[in-house]
């Protein structure tokens, strides 16, 4: 119990009420009762591990608040969403933020602050799938500032929290009083030796053919998938999402029973009449439907022609509408607009199965291909697929420029760095759009990361270079990422990398309609190769990449409340078709690796250096490698105890880098010795533990320690009068293989004698 008096209470927002159980005044003073109704549900999957779901005693102030574990791993989600729109917004404002924190994993931060900074690319990307697995299920007219928070409370380094927290959103959509249609369950697949996993640890996914995240919800319908794969066939493919699917439905049973025991209920969102006004309505699709199907039946438009043609079609409607209405909403007439304009291109679709642009539900756009554009390029190539053009380029480069992983998320995924790592470009112009250019955003990373998934599996394991691929997209019209696929496996090819096969990616779109009740889908298309408005005005994004008999990656934004699994079924189905005739068009261009080096591309060797010859090699404090370096380019590292790697950036720079090498080892050279063989030594140098000795004038001092010296057991040189200068003989018996030491002897070449033994004994007897 808390008391408040009335001052103090008005400080507090809202929140505090919906987190009290009770609430009562005696005078001028305030009681107040907080609930401590803190309820836990448990989801037993198949394999027979327990996802455990509680709410109800963390961030209570929050509009929802749930942690979920999985093993030892646990994050807390949390959901807060404004009750007042802060402005005429006709999209959601939906904020997730994703962060790994360094305390969950038993780390502090190597950054110079020793604190979490801005989000990592980890970070960014799981913000992105949990955004994708929760977005298509809020209601249409929500339009409030909404913000979904992840923090990761402990990690195991077993389970990963992505999928964990996938599940802590819905769960703390759920029990809030935010409207949404949820829950959806969330849980990674993989597969080894063909028997499927789920939520497989992170050991297990080293050795998994396919990763990938499904979320769906109840009755089958998938929301969202993102995956990776090392060449799984198709009925495999089918088969782990279809597993997936189901596994998700008891995630989410558990997550409605705690729903209904401890879930708040939902706001009731208030829609503008204004919205809903029907002369409106009419006034505009009188004045628009007609010219809008003639521009989307007019085949001979492009986008830029399209899109200028329906911005003159809404302009014109607002111009005949003002002169009647001087007080005319404009922004409402937009609003309109765009959503007869929706349904215009999707009936078109649905009833004629022909496209804007005159193809066929399966027809590709026109495809062209080009390799090896520039000549000091290691390998490049554009690849152009209707009026999406994307310029790749490869560069190679030592192991030492391989991507280096943060702390946390090598901890998370194993991964402690990338030698193969693909940047992705998106230019404004490319829309024929003004902007700025710089700070990569979200969208950007999370198409890079996408192809870099596709072309992973394709690449040798122990390529001795970093690959560094970039993707500029110079024209965009829909499935950039997906050109960039295609684009880059001939890059590679060009540049000489030996791929076990070439890629290619699809995207494969859908429009559906509902039935009356708009529970079930009644009809659909799915539409192959989409085009950007197909994409923004259409149901589903779906992008399918793979070699020629199996894929690589996959990723699904839906738009829908979940899309049944025999559609999805189809679309792969679709997609298979698709790539192959991509393939076909592009091995026409390149087929397979260049086989022949050009005098640009980078070389890699490996040199044996003796262990004798190491420090001469090397120089004090490595001084010959950095000057090797700083005059022709050439990364020297060691490879293992005798080998050291050398990477020259073109043949000239390796020749010059051996001859600097030769000359290093080559100087004052010193002569071969026999072994066995007996030479004359010069003292050089009288240490109590023994002597420097030379045999030759331009060697390096050797020791020879007072053990090899003499048959009796001495303590210092000067017992037997050595001094430096003498001159002794010593008997050679080569170097020693840990020190490389040369090892010399000087008591084998002496002949025990009586007396000798006799000074010996007397001397052991004291």
């Amino acid at each position: 119990m808390i008391v408040f008096t009335s001052s103090r209470l008005s400080r507090f927002r809202k929140p505090v009420f919906l987190a009290c159980k009770s609430l009562y005044k005696n005078e001028n003073v305030f009681y107040v009762r907080f609930s401590t109704n803190a309820g836990k549900e448990i989801a037993t999957l198949s394999d027979g591990k327990q996802l455990i779901l509680s709410t109800g005693k963390y961030a209570r102030f929050a509009d929802g608040s749930a942690v979920v574990s999985l093993g030892d791993t646990s994050v807390m989600v949390t959901a807060v969403s404004k009750h007042q729109s802060s402005s005429n917004s006709s999209f959601l404002p939906l904020v997730v933020d994703y962060r790994q924190k360094a305390a969950a994993a038993g780390r502090i931060p190597t950054n110079f602050l020793r604190r979490e900074l801005g989000p990592t690319e980890r970070e960014i990307l799981t913000s992105r799938v949990i955004d994708r697995s929760i977005r298509p299920l809020f209601p249409e007219g929500f339009y409030f500032d909404t913000h979904v928070m992840c923090n990761m409370l402990a990690v195991d380094n077993m389970n990963d929290p992505d999928v964990i927290a996938i599940n802590g959103a819905s769960t703390a959509l759920s029990v809030s009083d935010i409207p949404w249609d949820g829950p959806v369950g969330a849980v990674r697949v993989g597969m080894i030796d063909n028997d499927i996993i789920i939520n497989p640890t992170r050991r297990q996914i080293q050795d998994s053919i396919l990763n990938m995240i499904i979320t769906a919800t109840k009755h089958n319908l998938i929301v969202m998938i993102e995956g990776s794969a090392n060449d799984i066939l198709e009925q495999d493919l089918k088969k782990a999402i279809k597993l997936g699917v189901k596994e998700c439905q008891t995630i989410v049973a558990s997550i409605t029973n705690l729903q209904k025991m401890y879930g708040k209920p939902k706001r009731k969102i208030e829609i503008n009449e204004q919205d809903n006004d029907e002369s409106l309505i009419s006034s505009v699709k009188e004045l628009a439907e007609t010219k809008l199907r003639e521009i989307f039946l007019d085949h001979t438009h492009d986008k830029i022609s399209r899109d200028n043609a329906v911005s003159d079609v809404r302009n014109n409607v607002i111009e005949t509408l003002k002169n009647d209405n001087a007080n005319l909403n404009i922004t409402l007439v937009e609003k309109i607009f765009g959503t007869i304009s929706k349904d215009i291109f999707r009936q078109l679709i649905l009833e004629k199965e022909i496209r804007c642009d005159g193809r066929s539900l399966t027809d590709l756009r026109n495809i062209t291909c080009e390799v090896d554009l520039f000549n000091p390029l290691h390998g490049s190539a554009v690849f152009q697929r209707g009026q999406t053009q994307v310029m790749c380029t490869v560069t190679l480069d030592s192991l030492e420029s391989a991507l280096k992983m943060d702390a946390v998320s090598m901890l998370i995924s194993g991964v402690k760095e990338k030698n193969f790592f693909l940047h992705y470009d998106f230019p404004p112009y490319a829309t024929n759009e003004t902007g700025r250019v710089g700070r990569i955003g979200r969208r950007e990373m999370g198409h890079g990361a996408l192809a870099e998934k596709a072309l992973q599996p394709i690449l040798p394991k122990d390529y001795p270079f970093a690959i560094r691929l970039t993707s500029e997209v110079l024209e965009s019209n829909g499935s950039s990422s997906m050109a960039t696929v295609c684009g880059g496996s001939l890059a590679l090819m060009d540049a000489g990398v030996p791929i076990s096969s070439p890629a290619a990616g699809v995207a494969i779109g859908l429009v559906t309609r509902y039935n009356e009740t708009k529970t079930d889908i009644e009809d659909y298309k799915i539409l192959t190769d989409i085009l950007g408005i197909e994409d923004y005005l259409g149901d589903m994004d779906f992008k399918i990449a793979g070699t020629k008999r199996a894929f690589t990656a996959l990723q699904a934004d839906v738009k829908i409340p979940g899309v049944p699994l025999k559609i999805i079924m189809e679309c792969i189905h679709q997609a298979t078709v698709a790539k192959s005739e991509i393939l076909k068009l592009m091995n026409n261009v390149l087929r397979e690796p260049r086989s022949t080096k050009r005098d640009k591309m980078p070389i890699v060797e490996n040199i044996q250096i003796p262990i004798h010859q190491r420090g001469k090699f090397l120089g004090v404090g490595g001084i010959n490698l950095k000057k090797i370096l700083l005059e022709t380019g050439v990364h020297i590292n060691p490879h293992d105890e005798e080998t050291y790697y050398i990477f020259a950036p073109n043949e000239s720079a390796m020749a010059e880098a051996k001859e600097m090498i030769e000359n290093i080892l080559q100087k004052d050279r010193e002569p071969t010795l026999e072994f066995g063989g007996i030479y004359k030594a010069k003292i050089v140098e009288i240490r109590e533990t023994g002597v420097m000795v030379t045999l030759y004038s331009n060697m390096v001092p050797t020791f020879l320690p007072n053990s090899q010296l003499d048959q009796c057991v001495i303590h210092h040189p000067s017992a037997l009068g050595l001094e430096i200068g003498h001159e002794i003989k010593v008997k050679y018996f080569g170097r020693d293989p840990v020190s490389g030491q040369i090892r010399l002897s000087r008591k084998v070449l002496q002949q025990p004698t009586k007396v000798v033994r006799s000074l010996h004994r007397e001397e052991e007897n004291g």
